[in-house]
């Protein structure tokens, strides 16, 4: 892995196709290739996970007849410790430690079923991400470029960077 940002407010947009959430032992790894997209609810303080979720929830409610998308919020707080909500279209709001998304989440299901455990480490779930990552942009014409993962914990979140070069090959390219 190579960039590492500390940074308790990771801010980001770009557009794209493969994400996903884990929750690990004390945190939670959210990634995305580079094509994906990323951004925060902005209020002074942070506010609980599912109060995140819940107003995507009422957002995709409110609009099921006109927004065809689904939303991924994960996240650490005081009252829950890590947590990982996925509203789907139409504004149902479920918890699952783990999940995907995106066209290139087609081609990693399997994976993830397979070596997704509870309780994983932090070292051990941003693998899991980064692999999973790659076996997505290896096979989705849409998903690429580099994995952005950011590690969510008690005391803030760390962006990690992993180049295209740098990932791991599972197949020839």
């Amino acid at each position: 892995m190579e960039k590492r940002c500390a940074d308790a407010r990771v801010k980001g947009v770009s557009t794209g196709t493969t994400i996903l959430a884990a929750i690990f032992d004390g945190g939670v790894v959210i990634g995305s290739d580079s094509r994906a997209s990323m951004g925060g609810v902005q209020m002074e303080t942070p506010p609980l996970v599912v109060a995140a979720a819940s107003i995507l929830r009422e957002l995709c409610y409110k609009n099921k007849e006109e927004l065809q998308a689904g939303f991924i919020t994960a996240g650490w707080d005081k009252k829950k410790g890590p947590q990982v909500y996925v509203v789907s279209l139409g504004g149902m709001l479920i918890s699952q430690p783990v999940t995907i998304g995106g066209s290139g989440s087609t081609y990693i299901y399997g994976y993830v079923d397979a070596k997704y455990k509870p309780n994983m480490s932090r070292d051990e779930c941003l693998q899991f991400a980064t692999n999973a990552l790659a076996l997505a942009m290896g096979r989705d014409n849409v998903s690429g470029g580099v994995a952005h993962l950011v590690v969510i914990t008690e005391t803030g979140a760390e962006h990690v960077v992993v180049p295209g070069d740098k990932l791991p090959k599972f197949h020839d390219e």
